[in-house]
């Protein structure tokens, strides 16, 4: 299968690259190291099309494909994790589980306005006692006539404190642990409803997290996303269109320090001759090049089936789990071939670095991805 880009997907590419030149990169620096959150630029973005993505043009979206996404995501990513990672989320989880699991009512009501950026999407799955082990999930939900009460708390919750709009899971059948598992829309402002930042993050410093507090939150049941006891089940599809965001997120994050290594590579001189005439240096270029590019077939191939209606579980999987370790090799080249000064930051390549050890760690660590994937193909 050819998964060179067609005229469409480059016309995005090209973009969204001259935004990120225009609108990105001389302040992501910044950014990271206030831990600023880019409300402005996101907004920006809203207005491009690129928060509703994959949402249908008659909700307000831009309604592009799976390929689309990773496109987006990957060339955010080459100038700055943090806001790639808030493109993903709010599109694939947040958004995406609205787009996915709600009903015609409840589409038109949120979507329009997390497509346009009015708004903004996040998705609490993850607890203090509870991140890869689902059924160790705590927060409840109590029905009380045609009303739900939730209760409990989430962590490490992208889009935390800015988001306005809040899919949280939550144990509706405890006895039945991830089997009894519902999804509901809490929006912010709601009674009994905290949002609480986290700061001092090693990477992503620029995308915001935060705590989630809910104290006997009253919902009516027209929040209730999907069937009770199906948010589980509703989740892991999620996840697997999630894994092909985050798997271009690190592809991304790769072909940045590749990058920015590269040319550092023929400006720097060493011994009379630039340092990229070295073979010591040029095999770390090839390595990066060549890894970075299998990497982005992974991606695209998981893309590829989930726009065509085929299974991708285990694709979505090997894309992610690929792409992050060699988001993770190629930055610590990147960085050693700058050598003392890629250990600064005057340099892009230690944010890419910082940055690219979530894509190990989200949308389920390296060792679940393998589980999914040793699960897949043994039957």
């Amino acid at each position: 299968m050819d998964f060179e880009l067609d005229e469409a997907h480059l016309e995005i590419q090209r973009t969204v690259r001259q935004f990120c030149q225009d609108r990105v990169k001389a302040q992501a620096r910044g950014w990271d190291e206030r831990e600023e959150f880019p409300l402005e630029v996101v907004k920006e973005l809203g207005r491009l099309g690129f928060l509703g993505i994959n949402v249908p043009e008659e909700l307000g979206g831009a309604g592009l494909d799976a390929a689309a996404t990773a496109v987006i995501v990957e060339e955010l990513a080459r100038w700055d994790g943090s806001l790639a990672l808030t493109v993903a989320s709010h599109n694939g989880l947040g958004s995406g589980h609205i787009r996915l699991f709600g009903t015609d009512a409840q589409k038109r009501r949120w979507l329009p306005a997390l497509a346009s950026g009015e708004r903004l999407a996040a998705w609490g799955l993850t607890e203090p006692g509870s991140g890869s082990d689902a059924a160790g999930l705590r927060t409840t939900a109590v029905r009380r006539g045609g009303e739900w009460v939730l209760s409990g708390a989430k962590t490490f919750i992208t889009q935390g404190t800015v988001g306005d709009v809040f899919v949280i899971l939550a144990s509706t059948s405890p006895d039945k642990k991830q089997k009894g598992i519902t999804a509901f829309v809490v929006e912010r402002g709601a009674q009994g409803f905290g949002q609480k930042p986290i700061h001092g993050k090693l990477g992503m410093r620029s995308s915001d997290t935060g705590e989630l507090h809910l104290e006997e939150v009253v919902v009516p049941d027209d929040h209730r996303l999907g069937e009770v006891d199906h948010g589980f089940i509703d989740t892991l599809q999620i996840l697997d269109r999630g894994r092909i965001a985050i798997g271009a997120l690190g592809v991304g994050l790769a072909r940045g320090a590749f990058e920015e290594a590269r040319a550092y590579a023929k400006e720097r001189k060493a011994f009379g001759h630039p340092i990229g005439d070295f073979q010591a240096i040029a095999f770390m270029l090839a390595d990066m090049a060549t890894e970075t590019n299998a990497a982005r077939l992974l991606v695209q191939r998981a893309a590829a089936r989930c726009d065509a209606g085929r299974p991708f579980t285990k694709e979505a999987s090997m894309a992610k789990l690929f792409a992050s370790e060699v988001a993770m090799r190629a930055t610590a080249k990147a960085i050693q071939i700058h050598g003392g000064y890629g250990y600064t930051r005057d340099f892009p390549v230690e944010r890419y670095y910082r940055d690219a050890k979530l894509c190990e760690i989200g949308e389920g660590t390296s060792e679940v991805q393998r589980i999914v994937i040793g699960r897949e193909i043994l039957g």
